[in-house]
């Protein structure tokens, strides 16, 4: 059973109810996608000893992470905006997992530049929409403009903290990934994984997932549509979710 049945809470109009969290996300320019929670649930966690979440917002990715990885994994989520990453303090705290995970508000620049701490796993739903397109607000701007963090920049920073052998997840829309991963390759790191997905079988892929490692080995490459034919959630999609979604 749940946490979340175990204490017999009731669905809340603030955020988004898993089966073992709930993330409250009225005070994140960006709220609980499906982005975010493919990433959540694909990221390779066996053999992780921390993670580390870049761009954190609501803290999604870290609560996810939190729940598939081993009780002894730590999980950092650095997070810029204040009302976000004091939100997302707020949902660890009441989350299973408040003892192992930790919130910084901060730049990751200022947060990689000052610590040692390797970590074996960072994963990021990153900024990607260049200057110029309107998001409705500046908190939403600093959530997915690419001025507040480059794609260089946050390739640096997950370099400076990631272990050797280690893995550094993102998603991106397929477009920006046609100009991100020659970026990576540029700064010397290998497409370890690559998932394309799809809205519905039979579509094209708009979106990818990317597990990019320091070290060169051959890349594995898969393919996920999120509802079949008949436009119902896919058996593939719901497999990778189900431990997350309710009513899956």
């Amino acid at each position: 059973m749940s946490h979340l049945a175990d204490n017999k809470l009731t669905l809340r109009r603030d955020g988004f109810t898993f089966k073992q969290f709930f993330v409250a996300h009225d005070r994140c320019a960006m709220k609980v996608g499906t982005d975010g929670i493919l990433l959540g649930a694909w990221a390779p966690v066996s053999s992780t000893s921390r993670i580390l979440d870049i761009g954190s917002g609501s803290g999604l990715l870290a609560l996810m992470l939190a729940q598939r990885s081993e009780p002894h994994v730590r999980v950092d989520a650095v997070e810029l905006d204040s009302a976000a990453s004091q939100q997302a303090k707020e949902n660890m705290a009441a989350s299973p997992w408040a003892d192992r995970v930790t919130v910084y508000a901060e730049d990751i620049v200022d947060f990689a530049a000052m610590r040692s701490t390797d970590y074996s796993l960072i994963v990021s739903n990153p900024p990607y929409f260049p200057p110029g397109i309107a998001c409705g607000s500046a908190e939403r701007e600093q959530a997915r403009y690419t001025t507040s963090l480059t794609h260089e920049a946050l390739l640096h920073c997950a370099h400076q903290l990631l272990m050797p052998e280690g893995l550094f997840c993102v998603v991106l829309p397929v477009q920006v990934a046609e100009h991100f991963i020659p970026l990576a390759q540029q700064h010397n790191w290998y497409v370890r994984q690559q998932l394309c997905v799809s809205e519905q079988e039979g579509r094209s892929a708009h979106r990818v997932l990317l597990a990019l490692s320091r070290q060169e080995k051959v890349c594995v490459h898969a393919s996920l549509a999120i509802r079949d034919a008949a436009k119902r959630y896919s058996s593939d999609f719901q497999q990778l979710t189900k431990d997350f979604y309710l009513f899956m």
